[in-house]
């Protein structure tokens, strides 16, 4: 028998697993010892918060980081070929949506390996839902351009985008830069584009708001160092 990949998502903050994710995910990492994660701390603590009866020394952590070399990362699911199943860790999330794990997926692809998704929080389609948007034609943009004129000129390209396809645009930001973001899209967006704000999705301090821009000018939201979805429709 060939093990399995697993893809396991993992919370989106200081959350109790099952609160956000269905016992099948509990199940799971009970019976798997192998993972492929970004960072072994969070990983291992995810790991003790859904199974804490789970021994920690019988882990086997293989790190796909961005020191992780490729010579490294295409052993990392040799083991299946013994019958071992493997898990993959998103660092908050599910795996390979904004995540490296993509490339482990598609090894496994190549190498006839099932693999197998999990249900759990995915922050993107968390805000989309919560957006009042269109649901039926959306992207995901990952991250803007950090240079300012190249910044701006990517909401504008998003913007226009939107309005010829009827296409909500969805992008992230480097939490520390959220509250930058948020001033560059009030001064860039026209005032009748709709801007949804999802930040700390299913955590306590959750908030979700979706406002005009010109009525976001009479707002000033805290983001700072918050994780922080963000989506534009014309």
């Amino acid at each position: 028998m060939i093990g399995k990949l697993y893809l396991i998502p993992t919370t989106l903050g200081e959350t109790d697993p099952l609160e956000v994710m269905p016992i099948s995910v509990k199940k799971v990492v009970e019976q798997i010892d192998y993972y492929i994660v970004e960072n072994e701390k969070s990983a291992r603590k995810f790991i003790k918060n859904i199974c804490p009866k789970k021994q920690q020394p019988i882990l086997k952590i293989m790190l796909l980081d961005k020191f992780a070399e490729e010579s490294e990362t295409k052993k990392y699911l040799d083991v299946c070929a013994q019958g071992i199943h493997v898990g993959l860790l998103s660092e908050a999330g599910v795996p390979a949506i904004a995540d490296p794990g993509a490339k482990i997926v598609k090894l496994a692809h190549q190498k006839n390996i099932q693999v197998v998704p999990l249900v759990g929080p995915s922050s993107i389609l968390l805000a989309m839902m919560s957006s009042g948007f269109n649901g039926q034609n959306f992207a995901f943009n990952g991250y803007l351009p950090i240079e300012n004129s190249a910044k701006r000129n990517a909401i504008k390209e998003l913007e226009k985008r939107s309005k010829d396809k009827n296409q909500s645009q969805i992008f992230i930001e480097t939490p520390f830069r959220n509250q930058k973001m948020f001033s560059e899209l009030i001064a860039t967006l026209a005032p009748n584009t709709q801007l949804c704000i999802a930040t700390d999705i299913t955590l306590n301090t959750e908030f979700i708001k979706t406002l005009s821009v010109k009525d976001w000018k009479n707002q000033q939201p805290d983001l700072h160092k918050r994780p922080t979805i963000f989506i534009i429709q014309k």
